[in-house]
């Protein structure tokens, strides 16, 4: 019986032994392995460094002239936030819902963890939200489940290390700033934006259980998502009941909340969406060329995609706005109209060339494709190549209707062929007194049509070059708007002006007779009086003052007939050269961006003003107010009407202009209507507008709807209506301040034809115009 007690008694004590050290070697296993991890034997752990500046992407952030976002470069969409910026409805969202002992922990919560082992994770997980951070910012997707248990090994030792690095505040912070949303939203501010359209600290308290209960799965509970919104509005409200259970809501503000409709602000901030794409697309270069002039000063190169820079620009988010608002309001209606006409067009959408010149226009289209360059890297013949663009494929192509992109099965070639026959657009507006670029609107769509209309592409400018004419002769000769000359056909002889054979331009509307004014001349944009200007004055002086105007005129032959636009010009030369005038005679260079700051403020690049005085006050003032007889008397009065295009829906009497305030400008339609300008002129803007088709071939078959009054003046008309209307912009309404002592006459209204018995000013004035046409024998 001893015996039996004996042996018992020897088997507990080796049982509680056995016991004792399998627990003891159980916790230095344990202790072992959060060794090990923090040691790296699982893998790099975050050095001191690393976790005093964990790596992030940060997006560079453009910023219009009155503070808003146009758009970020990104490779991650993260602009960080700081914790005074998140509302507290956010911050007790997330406590009271990923991590309800976050302030009682340091990094690991016991009862958490003893719980999801106890219950196998069935009654939840056991991360807290620096656990959470921990994953985020140093660990990669596991393979397996032994890594995933490393992995998590690895977790709890960086999240003690930045409990201690960090105040709960701080790692809040860089949870928010660092979780990816999708869409590219990465980071809180960037989410709050795309999701809400708005920033984080006016997010209501709906809205932020919205983004709070996305980070259990961002797909499964995304609200943008058409299939997921039950989801989203499911987890939502369990976000609310989280709250009210942690002390953050009172019942009746949950019940209140959950019974609230599910509604998002969806915008996305792709590098092809938003404001301002164009513009944004043409800063990604200017960017990209200073900082090859400007390093780090350890030699480094900023990067635009991760060195989260802040741009401030010229452009102003509202002026923006109604700029993209007029294009896109113009060009829907003309292209109804286009698309109208082409329906008998057996070659459509070109016209006036044949098969040959067609299969030119496919074949290079085709060549230049990105379809072409991929199979062409990849070893494809062009037989191939070529044969793959006669096979329809699934594709997503751009509509006028809906505004929207609409599903198709089409052939490559076809998609070439249906592109072709959209109209495009390009316009800047721009404050000539401090060259500031307020709008800049490259094409009626950036996702589907990259090539940009305001700087990328120069154009034919037809008869909006006719003021540079004028502006030569007036500047060197000091003709007044008055002066007459007539209206009968000139010829420039072979061998003048660099003219091979005899030039007689004719005028568009086929109207010849009598004497008329400078100013009536150009209102009516008579070739037969420009030529004669240039003739006296020549081509190379009016080349010269382009050059001082800001105009690229390498290759710009000095020949008679650039008196009537045949020279190709962008819109932002045009824009920036009218300009002058409005800024009595001082050309500005124009300015896209004002200042770049880097992640922390500090400044890296202030804009200094370029500026040169081109041509006098007084000549620039009398070049205004010859342009302002186009709009009081030529084919901009219609801006003073309540004229309307005649291809307008639905159009209401008194739409859309009307304007009753001084305006100088000037239309241009090139040959075959391929485009159609307006430059339009008030005292502190000058707007410029191109319209017309990729191919020259590409165009209206009349006049009526092809030429610049029809297709481009209606732009700038809806545009100022706009801009007019928003108070807060200061766009003037005032005439043109007028030199003191003028010495050139600019009123007109006595000598303009069938003005009746001639004044003695008058009679003043035929004198000094024949010592004038003496001098200059016209």
């Amino acid at each position: 019986m001893t015996s039996k007690k004996s042996t018992n008694k020897t088997s507990f004590k080796k049982f509680i032994l056995w016991f004792w050290g399998l627990f003891l070697g159980g916790v230095l296993i344990v202790i072992l392995l959060f060794l090990m991890a923090g040691w790296g034997v699982f893998g790099k752990m975050p050095t001191f460094e690393e976790l005093e500046n964990p790596e992030t992407n940060l997006a560079t952030e453009v910023f219009s002239s009155d503070g808003k976002t146009l758009g970020k470069y990104y490779n991650e969409n993260r602009t960080p936030v700081k914790y005074e910026d998140l509302p507290n409805n956010l911050v007790n969202a997330l406590v009271a819902t990923e991590d309800e002992r976050y302030y009682d922990h340091s990094g690991v919560d016991a009862r958490g963890t003893l719980r999801a082992v106890a219950y196998l994770g069935s009654k939840g997980g056991a991360s807290t939200i620096t656990q959470q951070l921990s994953k985020l910012l140093f660990s990669s997707t596991p393979d397996n489940k032994i890594e995933r248990v490393f992995q998590k090994i690895k977790e709890w030792v960086i999240a003690v290390r930045l409990e201690r690095q960090y105040t709960k505040q701080e790692i809040i912070t860089m949870y928010f700033n660092k979780y990816d949303f999708l869409y590219q939203a990465v980071g809180v501010r960037s989410a709050s934006r795309i999701y809400f359209g708005k920033e984080p600290k006016d997010l209501k308290t709906e809205e932020a259980a919205v983004l709070v209960a996305m980070l259990k799965n961002p797909i499964y509970f995304n609200p943008a998502k058409e299939k997921f919104k039950d989801n989203s509005l499911a987890r939502r409200n369990q976000v609310l009941k989280q709250m009210e259970k942690n002390g953050y809501l009172t019942t009746e503000e949950k019940d209140s909340l959950q019974k609230l409709p599910l509604k998002i602000n969806f915008s996305p901030e792709g590098h092809d969406e938003g404001v301002a794409t164009y513009f944004r697309a043409y800063l990604q270069g200017f960017l990209k060329d200073w900082i090859e002039k400007n390093p780090k000063p350890d030699g480094e190169k900023y990067n635009i995609y991760r060195d989260g820079l802040k741009v401030y620009t010229s452009i102003d988010s509202r002026m923006q706005k109604y700029a993209e608002e007029a294009v896109k309001e113009h060009m829907k209606n003309l292209q109804a109209e286009f698309d109208s006409q082409n329906k008998k067009n057996k070659i459509a959408p070109f016209r006036g060339i044949g098969e040959k010149d067609i299969q030119k226009i496919v074949d290079r289209a085709m060549r230049n494709s990105d379809r072409w360059r991929e199979m062409k890297e990849k070893g494809i013949d062009e037989d191939k190549i070529l044969a793959s663009f006669d096979k329809k494929a699934e594709m997503r192509i751009f509509s006028w209707e809906n505004e929207q992109d609409i599903d198709t099965l089409m052939t490559p070639r076809d998609s070439i062929l249906y592109y072709k026959s959209f109209l495009n657009a390009g316009m800047m507006s721009m404050e000539p007194q401090t060259g500031e670029v307020k709008a800049w609107v490259g094409g009626i769509n950036f996702k589907h049509f990259k090539y940009e209309h305001v700087k990328q592409a120069r154009r034919q400018v037809g008869s909006t070059f006719k003021p540079f004419v004028y502006a030569t002769a007036i500047d060197q000769l000091h003709l007044s708007p008055c002066y007459k000359l007539p209206n009968t056909i000139h010829t420039i002889p072979a061998g003048k002006h660099g003219v091979t054979q005899d030039w007689s331009p004719r005028n568009s509307g086929g109207e010849y007779g009598g004497m008329v004014t400078l100013k009536n001349a150009l209102a009516r944009s008579l070739n037969t009086v420009t030529s004669r200007v240039i003739d006296k004055v020549g081509p190379e002086p009016v080349i010269d003052l382009l050059s001082k105007l800001g105009v690229n005129t390498e290759n710009i032959q000095p020949v008679a007939a650039i008196a009537l636009g045949t020279v190709d010009l962008s819109v932002f030369e045009m824009v920036s050269a009218y300009s002058t005038f409005a800024n009595k005679g001082v050309y500005v260079k124009p300015v896209i961006v004002n200042r770049i700051e880097d992640k922390n403020g500090t400044v890296l690049y202030q804009h200094v003003p370029e500026s040169r005085d081109v041509m006098s006050e007084e000549a620039a003032y009398v070049t205004i107010n010859l342009m302002e007889g186009v709009t009081q008397g030529g084919s901009g009065t219609r801006l003073r009407t309540t004229w309307s295009p005649p291809y307008y829906k639905n159009v209401v009497t008194g739409h859309p202009y009307e304007f009753k305030n001084a305006i100088a400008g000037k239309t241009g339609t090139t040959q075959n209507q391929s485009d159609g300008w307006f430059m339009g002129i008030v005292p502190n803007l000058v707007t410029g507008v191109w319209v017309g088709g990729e191919d020259r071939a590409v165009h209206f078959p009349s006049i009526r709807y092809g030429q610049g009054a029809t297709m481009a003046l209606p732009i700038w008309g809806l545009y100022m209506k706009k801009v007019y209307a928003d108070k807060d912009l200061g766009i003037s309404k005032e005439e043109f301040e007028r030199p003191e002592n003028l010495s050139i006459e600019v009123d007109c209204s006595g000598y303009e034809e069938g003005g009746g018995e001639k004044s003695d000013q008058e009679l003043l004035k035929e004198k000094q115009e024949k010592e004038i046409s003496d001098d200059l024998d016209f």
